[in-house]
């Protein structure tokens, strides 16, 4: 496996990294390490080979398809890497690390999979950096595009994240639908199971109605629609509170927007939280919430939180971006607003307040989908037919 990051922590690559080992596969993961640390460790059955890298290594990553020197350099230990280790089949994660990979083993004849987490080219559009000199005129969406169709091309299958992130992805590229394999990030059993409550944060909670919101809070998420739904939504629920766990430098502007709008009260920033609290978060909630604001990449991604949300029985009120859309309609465990618009958002919200029965209903319906049909040791199973075809 091939990561231009740090490791751990990558749930994704540490989810299917496990499924293979399970499955009878040894798995080396090269990833990269800024502190000068290289030495090899095991990590849940995981051989770990960091690499040395640099902070001007990393931003130059956001530069690999414009300026040639991060492809350079990264071909160079990723080369090293894959004949020093004898690898076998090589798994690529993510399309900014395409290039380099592939050209790193062109030579060798091992099968090659190109592992897409997200669709980079159209969530990069909304970077903000890219929204300013120098990086607007640097960094190209449209050539990271080009690229991403360029490798999906070249490796010998890609694993997507969604059906809608397939069928996407073969609408503008030439390629054997079944060497498209779709690996969702669905959560493991065991989580489900394992997860301590914390106390503190139930008490904190326990005399309002509340609205979970668990990640990242940049403004394409659709916070401000969950925010500007609040003065109408008091006027018939005195105790609603919005809840919000994660960060992103668009806080100062959200936090700017309740503090307008008097909500100071309704409105609860827990900022950046560890994972492990996350279940008593979702657990001292009424409703939680995923109001992504639609666009291509929106529309092909599920946000990982909503099958936490299921997972521990609430009802979930998401708005009409197609891929998260689709699972809740299939489970049956939500409601669906319509994507950046206030009154959906706050109907939504006030039929589930008003039917106690029916959040109920919703949330068995969701618990019951990812323990029994959507969770990670069922979905990985694609990932490990992938690989026993190259074996055959």
């Amino acid at each position: 496996m091939i990561l231009d990051k740090t490791f751990p922590p990558d749930p994704r690559v540490e989810n299917e990294a496990i499924s293979l080992i399970e499955a009878g596969h040894e798995v080396y993961l090269f990833c990269l390490n800024y502190d000068g640390a290289t030495k090899e460790r095991i990590i849940s059955g995981i051989c770990v080979k960091p690499y040395k890298s640099s902070k001007l290594e990393y931003k130059l990553s956001a530069l690999a398809y414009s300026l040639p020197f991060y492809n350079f350099s990264m071909t160079k230990k990723i080369r090293h890497f894959v004949q020093s280790n004898a690898i076998e089949a090589m798994h690529v994660h993510d399309v900014q690390v395409a290039e380099a990979a592939y050209r790193a083993a062109k030579d060798m004849s091992i099968p090659k999979v190109l592992d897409l987490h997200e669709n980079r080219p159209e969530i990069m559009k909304f970077y903000p950096h890219l929204q300013k000199f120098p990086g607007n005129l640097l960094i190209r969406p449209s050539k990271w595009k080009q690229k991403e169709e360029q490798y999906v091309k070249l490796y010998d299958a890609t694993v997507v994240v969604t059906q809608e992130a397939k069928n996407e992805l073969l609408s503008r590229v030439e390629k054997d639908m079944d060497r498209i394999v779709v690996v969702p990030n669905t959560i493991r059993k065991s989580l489900l199971k394992s997860s301590q409550i914390d106390e503190k944060i139930l008490s904190k909670l326990e005399n309002d109605f509340v609205l979970l919101y668990i990640g990242d809070t940049g403004l394409r998420r659709g916070l401000l629609t969950a925010i500007n739904s609040l003065p109408e939504l008091r006027k018939e629920i005195p105790a609603v509170k919005l809840v919000i766990v994660g960060s992103s430098t668009s806080d100062t502007f959200l936090k700017n927007r309740v503090s307008e709008l008097k909500l100071e009260e309704c409105v609860s920033f827990e900022g950046w939280q560890e994972p492990e609290t996350f279940p008593s978060y979702v657990e001292a909630s009424a409703v939680c919430i995923s109001p992504l604001k639609r666009n291509q990449h929106h529309d092909t991604t599920y946000a990982n939180k909503i099958f936490q949300y299921m997972g521990f029985g609430k009802p979930l009120l998401v708005s009409d971006a197609t891929a998260q859309k689709n699972m809740v309609q299939t489970a049956n465990s939500g409601l669906i607003h319509q994507a950046d618009h206030v009154k959906s958002f706050a109907r939504g919200v006030s039929e589930l307040y008003r039917n106690k029965a029916l959040r109920a209903e919703l949330g068995k319906n969701g618990k019951k989908f990812v323990s029994e049909e959507f969770y990670w040791e069922r979905t990985s199973k694609k990932l490990i037919a992938l690989y026993n075809q190259f074996n055959r």
